[in-house]
């Protein structure tokens, strides 16, 4: 008897996500004493403020326990986060790139520039107690390289770069993307996939909602598929807005977050539809009813 192919896929995803969901495809463990938990950031550049100290005020009045600042000269801004966050309930989530070249690019020079400058990040990100720094492997024209060319090229450079950031006491959270911006790494399993390879304590990666929306079929099960991997979340709408302006659901991704135990940050990467003073004490609560929904 004949299968049809779609049901035949279907069936087989379904599948994965059973034994995933049943333990027996693996992956780190997770601190089992923690309970799954809601801890919200933002970027850094979507809070209104004039000075950080301004913007870090301003979080921990609306509930954010966590920022997530541009690593564009983050190691010159140590004492100005150190001094803005002190004796605050905010604390730095992720770094959000900030490096230059390209790690998986076709010139060697563009390979080792970014290796140094994501070094140099990795300290100052350590300094300050970040989860880690969010890294980008290839943005469209940044490589001629194939899939199958830059994928051993990426897993050795990520061994070197997990080394370093162990010793930073940070790691690094390679983010996939959606297939507008790259064509290399679009996909969570694929990213958690090559943090399996690396083999690396200081590797790891992250989701964002808004590619997550365009690249894959289940927020849930992309979730899942990341497993302990998983160390940060991007949230944005369909439109990358604040969650809440259109009808972007975060249920399923949330429970998807719950179920391997997630405790990390969740932060906001978009942009806002009218006054943010208003609508971000808006969106906080919206994802704190989406949280209980899940």
């Amino acid at each position: 008897m004949s299968v049809d192919r779609r049901d035949f896929i279907k069936a087989a995803g379904v599948a994965s996500l059973a034994a995933l969901a049943a333990g027996s495809l693996s992956y780190p463990a997770r601190g089992q004493e923690e309970k799954p938990v809601l801890k919200l950031s933002s970027q850094e550049g979507r809070i209104p403020g004039a000075e950080l100290k301004e913007k870090v005020d301003r979080m921990a009045e609306w509930g954010f326990v966590g920022i997530e600042p541009h690593g564009g000269g983050l190691p010159d801004r140590v004492d100005e986060f150190k001094a803005a966050l002190d004796g605050t309930p905010i604390s730095l989530s992720a770094v959000c790139a900030g490096y230059q070249g390209c790690v998986i690019s076709h010139d060697e020079a563009e390979r080792k520039k970014a290796v140094d400058t994501i070094k140099v990040l990795l300290d100052a990100v350590g300094e300050l107690g970040s989860t880690g720094l969010i890294v980008v492997p290839a943005f469209h024209g940044q490589t001629e390289l194939s899939n199958q060319e830059a994928r051993p090229i990426l897993v050795e450079t990520l061994k070197d770069l997990g080394e370093h950031a162990i010793g930073a006491g940070t790691r690094i959270l390679l983010e996939p993307l959606n297939r507008g911006e790259c064509f290399f790494l679009r996909l969570l399993a694929d990213a958690a996939a090559i943090c399996r390879d690396v083999g690396s304590d200081g590797v790891a990666m992250m989701g964002d909602f808004y590619h997550m929306g365009i690249e894959e079929t289940s927020d849930r099960g992309a979730f899942i598929s990341a497993g302990d991997y998983l160390h940060h979340v991007h949230l944005a709408s369909r439109r990358r807005v604040l969650p809440g302006q259109d009808d972007r659901s975060f249920v399923d991704g949330f429970r998807g977050l719950k179920e391997i135990g997630y405790t990390d940050y969740c932060s906001l990467e978009c942009g806002c539809d009218g006054d943010p003073l208003e609508e971000m004490p808006k969106s906080v609560a919206f994802l704190r009813d989406q949280w209980e929904q899940a």
